[in-house]
């Protein structure tokens, strides 16, 4: 892969509980760029977002945020420049503009009518929604609202994990075409975990294929119409798990 790292990797290693869950991963997300994590159940793709946010220490090795070392970064500024949207994406109970302005009032600040329409409008939520029951909208809705919630912080890096697994194709297609919006518009760098391969190749600049805690391939998308390792072949063969 080319270009400037936003999470840099080296020689990382991670266990927990006595058991050895990533091997010694020396690799990068570049900045500005969409990278998917694909791989196996367990493979350890969890974890590397874990690492990527502070959640977690490696055991071995160091990573690196903007090629700062993570642990000099106090943790709650880190996590407003690496924002994080889940599979089941968080609502509390409120308002679509109560949620919405979740991270701001949490750093006593308040949302103004102007950021409210541009994020709504960003992720394709009409304005008339933020006065609505956020518990009732829609699974595709919901997860629209989660991704502008974590834009607010404006981060350098967002991390997404199987944000579109549960959804319909119509909603998976809009999800997908509101992530290349918001890395066009704002250089987000963006890494997400998908269990589709298909995805990974429409949506991403960059892939890693992961297997048994280690990156066994990594490099542009197109690594996975020809991937030069064979347990690669047979798993993109059987397909994600």
């Amino acid at each position: 892969m080319t270009g400037k790292a936003a999470i840099r990797f080296d020689g990382v290693s991670f266990s927990a509980d006595g058991i050895d869950i990533l091997h010694d991963i020396t690799d990068f997300f570049p900045k500005g760029k969409i990278t998917s994590l694909v791989g196996p159940s367990g493979a350890g793709k969890t974890t590397v977002f874990k690492l990527c946010n502070g959640l977690r220490s490696p055991s071995k090795g160091k990573v690196y945020f903007n090629e700062q070392p993570m642990e000099t970064y106090e943790p709650v500024q880190l996590r407003r420049q690496i924002g994080l949207a889940l599979q089941d994406a968080t609502i509390i109970s409120g308002t679509v503009r109560e949620n919405l302005a979740l991270p701001l009032t949490l750093q006593d600040k308040s949302l103004s009518e102007e950021t409210a329409d541009e994020f709504m409008n960003l992720v394709g939520l009409n304005k008339d929604l933020l006065n609505r029951d956020a518990r009732d909208l829609p699974g595709g809705q919901r997860q629209k609202l989660s991704i502008a919630r974590t834009l607010i912080n404006r981060p350098d890096v967002l991390l997404l994990d199987e944000i579109t697994s549960s959804l319909d194709q119509i909603s998976r297609e809009e999800i997908e075409q509101l992530i290349l919006k918001v890395n066009k518009k704002y250089e987000t760098t963006i890494i997400w975990i998908t269990h589709s391969i298909e995805q990974a190749r429409l949506i991403s600049d960059y892939t890693w294929v992961m297997m048994d805690g280690k990156v066994v391939e990594s490099g542009e998308s197109n690594i996975l119409d020809n991937p030069k390792n064979n347990a690669v072949r047979k798993f993109l063969r059987r397909g994600v798990e």
